[in-house]
């Protein structure tokens, strides 16, 4: 890249590049505050990286897992017994685990790929100082074709030599143990040559070491693997402006988590609004439906209570009516009480029923026929008792047991009444109206 002086031209205020204009003044301007020197001392050198921007792409050529070809090797298992106790340094050496006339083939194409990155590209220590990394390579436009065809030539080299290692495998592991088995055969005799102790399986163990370093089918056919990497140069400024509309996006997200959040505790808002709503709705409905019930109770208890007071005056009214004819019918029964009573004692008196009192107890049966309103049976059948045995005839020798029947009908007849007529009796004649 050119780096000569240019001198810095002056432009208007007006002018479209008058900020970087500024800024690179205030560059200028700072550094020869710090150094002590004169503005028109300070140069102003251009840095323009947009030729490699614009006119082509850094490449990288990437071969991974060709490191299962080679394996290092122990010293023990070539034969050799180092001395103990030194400070110098001996490195063991490495070798192919698969021949030469396949192993080579397998990295043949990736020195070609390197080759062909070296040979179409450009190399900058600038960008490789500014990308910590020798490994990326500017390739032009009008050169990236070829690099491409001839980067496609060393894959299909690389994917023919393992199609053949793959297709030889199992008679590479024969050659390759069979070469270990006598370079360790070897190996043993030296170590005995020199006096050491050497393990009777000495062999098999190199032979086991091998197998395990080895690599399988699945490897060779996975992790064999050779591509280019295409990278492009991230300016300063478009970091920038990618951290700015970072913080925009960052601050659009979280005014949408706002908002959203905003909304959420709005909508949580109408629901705690409509289900204490729909509560007080309830409540409402219960208390109403408990008013209605206890009214209800209410209004049955009034009605209940009329209904009682109904039938309080109707039994008063009833009571009204019928306490003259139940005070006829209790003086009935006084009058039935005493004359029952006479007549007890006369016959008590005279051991028969005088004519008198026969007469009388006739006329006292007959009397209460006319005024039994009530429909007394049980006393009109002791009167009718009574009065046949008043008016049957009987002579001396069966009077005396007549005398006995009416006597025992004379005294069924005072207890049937003695009850009426003991309250009649009393001061308080209402407590004998009452039902």
């Amino acid at each position: 890249m050119n780096a000569n002086v240019i001198p810095f031209p002056t432009l208007p205020n007006g002018h479209p590049n008058g900020v970087a204009v500024l800024q690179r003044e205030s560059r200028a301007e700072r550094a020869a505050t710090i150094t002590q020197r004169e503005m028109q001392q300070i140069e102003r050198l251009p840095f323009d990286l947009s030729a490699l921007e614009d006119e082509g792409v850094f490449i990288n050529v990437d071969a991974t897992g060709f490191g299962l070809l080679d394996r290092r090797l122990d010293w023990q298992a070539l034969g050799v017994e180092l001395p103990e106790n030194t400070d110098v340094n001996f490195t063991p050496p490495r070798c192919g685990l698969l021949p030469n006339r396949y192993r080579r083939p397998l990295l043949t194409p990736v020195s070609r790929a390197h080759a062909a990155l070296h040979k179409f590209s450009y190399q900058f220590r600038l960008t490789e100082t500014l990308f910590e990394t020798p490994a990326y390579r500017w390739v032009p436009w009008r050169a990236f074709a070829e690099f491409e065809t001839a980067f496609q030539q060393a894959q299909d080299n690389l994917n023919a030599a393992r199609q053949k290692v793959l297709d030889d495998y199992e008679d590479i592991c024969l050659e390759v143990l069979a070469t270990f088995r006598r370079v360790a055969a070897d190996s043993q005799q030296r170590l005995e040559a020199t006096g050491a102790v050497v393990p009777e399986d000495f062999v098999e163990r190199v032979v086991r070491n091998v197998l395990s370093a080895f690599p399988t089918r699945e490897e060779l056919r996975t992790k064999l693997q050779l591509r280019y990497q295409v990278g492009v140069i991230l300016l300063g400024s478009e970091m920038l402006r990618e951290q700015r509309f970072a913080a925009e996006e960052r601050r659009r997200m979280e005014q949408a988590e706002a908002e959203t959040h905003e909304a959420r505790l709005h909508l949580r808002v109408v629901e705690q609004t409509a289900q204490q709503h729909i509560w007080a709705e309830q409540e409402r409905t219960r208390l109403q439906l408990a008013a209605e019930a206890e009214e209800r109770q209410r209004e049955a208890a009034v009605k209940e209570r009329l209904r009682q007071m109904k039938l309080d005056a109707a039994r008063e009214k009833l009571q009204e009516t019928l306490s003259p004819l139940q005070e006829g019918a209790a003086q009935l029964r006084t009058q039935i009480y005493e004359s029952a009573q006479a007549m007890h004692e006369a016959l008590q008196k005279h051991e028969f029923l005088p004519g008198a009192t026969a007469k009388k107890a006739r006329q006292l049966a007959q009397w209460f026929r006319l005024m039994n309103f009530q429909s007394d049976t049980e006393l009109d059948q002791l009167l009718g008792q009574l009065e046949q045995l008043a008016t049957k005839p009987a002579r001396q020798t069966k009077r005396r047991a007549s005398n006995t029947t009416v006597k025992a009908v004379l005294d069924d007849i005072i207890q049937l009444c003695y009850r009426d007529a003991n309250a009649l009796s009393q001061p308080n004649r209402l407590a004998a109206l009452e039902f």
